[in-house]
């Protein structure tokens, strides 16, 4: 075959590929013999059809089928030859649909390629790790907190407030009419649970025992009950008691309430639960102040391809994050920014360069962690957790979504053992604050 350059520009490949007409005859005779072999006719033995009545039976089906596979065999070739990985599917077109036997086939290719990645000296890139020792001060506010989740309530006078609890009926209307599920007797309601509605909670802040209040509300346009989403509401609500909560006593009791065996075995739980959750921010913030640092000294030409498809995802991404709730077909066309094409470019970046960590440094996923990862996932379906497992590990979407991650750790894993790590001690506020920081 002749291959002739077009374009050569950057990362941007386009090249004419002429199949000579032998090559594509040869392919044509080669389909129609092997299916002489197996051909049965009236008239012939089996396999003795003439080929020149094959031909002119199945000439026209097996030059297509000749066609493609001699187009793709040359386009697996010249990727052989050249070492070209293309960025995305490579375009391609052939001069007609329908070959004419005796003439040359020309084919053109245009794709961009993928960029020799060069890999920083990860041993000169230095990062602080942030390291924050359990006090006592965090667990006995952690022990506090379970003590409240426990709490009982007892009656009280005067008028409630937030976090305690009122018994009420009530009853809902939309336009003067009642709706179904909208009543209910003695029902027990904690102001400031979120229990109830936005703003329903709030309208009872400040009522006592006694007291009648009609409470105002528009339900959610996301609501689940659909008829009443979007609605507003009024509910006549009488408030029958309300009470103050009363935090249990911190003991061995509590301790047996949150399935432990005494208070210093529960202590010694949370000190544990602590430190995992310390250690787990302090390497959040240590794998984003990492990729920070690879985004700034990682040089490589970037596909622009690659950046376009990303900056596209990424403005569709934030669109439906801030709309959650259009319709499908009322979602308009989005255009990406400068912020979402930078973003891009970042995530492309990375993802380029771990990409080609993972390979030389031959990271891999096993069977057995990407199992595991499946399996939590599948603790969130209660009750279907065996056959969302199964139905995930069929889909390979859904596998390339958890394995991704589990890929990426490792390689930053291989990255931070090259590179300079110190360590830092901060307070538990100031590692917090380091956390939010990534959401900025």
């Amino acid at each position: 075959m002749q291959v002739t350059e077009k374009l050569n520009e950057g990362l941007k490949r386009a090249y004419s590929i002429t199949l000579p007409a032998d090559t594509l005859t040869d392919k044509m005779n080669e389909k129609l013999d092997a299916a002489r072999a197996d051909f049965h006719m009236k008239g012939f033995r089996k396999g003795k059809v003439p080929p020149a009545l094959m031909k002119k039976m199945f000439g026209k089906s097996v030059m297509g089928e000749a066609m493609q596979e001699a187009v793709q065999a040359a386009i697996q070739s010249h990727f052989e030859e050249t070492g070209d990985r293309p960025a995305l599917e490579p375009k391609i077109t052939v001069e007609s649909d329908e070959w004419e036997e005796g003439r040359d086939l020309t084919v053109e290719i245009d794709y961009e390629k993928m960029p020799e990645i060069a890999q920083p000296d990860f041993s000169a890139v230095s990062l602080e790790r942030l390291t924050v020792e359990v006090e006592e001060g965090a667990v006995q506010e952690a022990l506090d907190n379970l003590a409240r989740q426990a709490s009982k309530y007892e009656p009280k006078d005067g008028a409630a407030e937030t976090d305690d609890q009122v018994v009420l009926d009530f009853e809902g209307r939309i336009d003067g009419e009642a709706f179904e599920n909208g009543a209910a007797e003695d029902f027990s309601l904690v102001l400031g649970s979120g229990q109830f509605i936005p703003g329903f909670e709030d309208q009872l802040v400040g009522a006592s025992a006694g007291e009648e209040r009609m409470v105002q509300v528009t339900f959610p346009e996301g609501y689940g009950t659909e008829f009443l989403a979007g609605k507003e509401a009024e509910f006549a609500c009488t408030i029958k008691e309300v009470k103050r909560p009363v935090p249990a006593p911190i003991d061995d009791e509590l301790a047996k309430g949150f399935e432990a065996e005494s208070l210093d075995q529960l202590r010694s739980q949370i000190m544990d639960r602590l430190g995992e959750e310390y250690q787990k921010a302090s390497r959040a913030i240590l794998k984003r102040r990492l990729m920070d640092r690879l985004d700034e000294v990682a040089e490589f030409e970037l596909p622009q391809s690659l950046v376009d498809e990303e900056a596209l995802s990424v403005a569709r991404q934030l669109w439906l994050e801030e709309n959650p709730n259009v319709p499908v077909q009322e979602r308009p066309e989005v255009e990406p920014t400068e912020e979402h094409i930078d973003l891009a470019k970042r995530r492309v970046r990375l993802g380029l360069l771990f990409a080609d960590v993972g390979a030389s440094a031959k990271v891999t996923v096993t069977d057995t962690e990407l199992n595991q990862a499946l399996m939590r996932q599948a603790m969130q379906y209660r009750g279907q957790e065996k056959q969302f497992f199964e139905y995930a590990k069929q889909n390979q979407q859904i596998v390339q979504q958890v394995r991704a991650p589990l890929f990426e750790d490792k390689v930053v894993d291989y990255i931070l053992e090259l590179a300079q790590i110190s360590d830092t001690a901060v307070s538990k506020d100031a590692l917090q604050e380091a956390i939010n920081a990534l959401d900025e």
